[in-house]
């Protein structure tokens, strides 16, 4: 892995702000031609240090303006336990994010629905059914108040 300079960390906080930016652009903004800009963003890819590029979608506009954090507790933390609820919970769209935690809960999920109605049926008929899962504790986002993908890079 090549060690990560000033160009590289302004390449990177360009792309993350704007992941359409062309490589043209790119090169004028740091100071160098198209070619190195190009070989430069192609080695951050390989290196996973650039895992993707997204477009951010406005949940309202597509009728996901129910936000919910989760905390699910597992009964048990043996044999297989923790695996086999990653590989579920890995299978469920609406999970946005899920944490292993530390703490009197196991994990934290992060999921997006239409409503209310639809996170009770998901409530009880997917996540409580993940393996091991004994008990739950949720929180339902009232406002957004920050919600950033940006790392903060100096």
């Amino acid at each position: 892995m090549h060690q990560i300079d000033k160009v590289d960390m302004k390449i990177l906080s360009l792309l993350q702000k704007n992941a359409r930016t062309t490589m043209t652009e790119l090169a004028d903004k740091v100071g160098l031609s198209t070619t190195p800009v190009t070989e430069r963003v192609r080695r951050l890819e390989r290196e996973n240090i650039i895992t993707g590029y997204h477009a951010r979608l406005n949940p309202r506009a597509l009728n996901q303006s129910l936000l919910v954090f989760v905390e699910i507790k597992l009964r048990s933390k043996s044999g297989n336990i923790f695996e086999d609820f990653r590989r579920e919970v890995l299978t469920i769209p609406q999970v946005l994010e899920c944490h292993l935690i530390s703490g009197e809960y196991d994990y934290l999920i992060k999921v997006r629905l239409p409503n209310m109605h639809a996170y009770r049926n998901m409530l009880g008929n997917i996540l409580l059914q993940l393996p091991a899962a004994a008990e739950s504790r949720s929180y339902v986002v009232m406002e957004e108040v920050k919600e950033e993908q940006l790392l903060h890079l100096e």
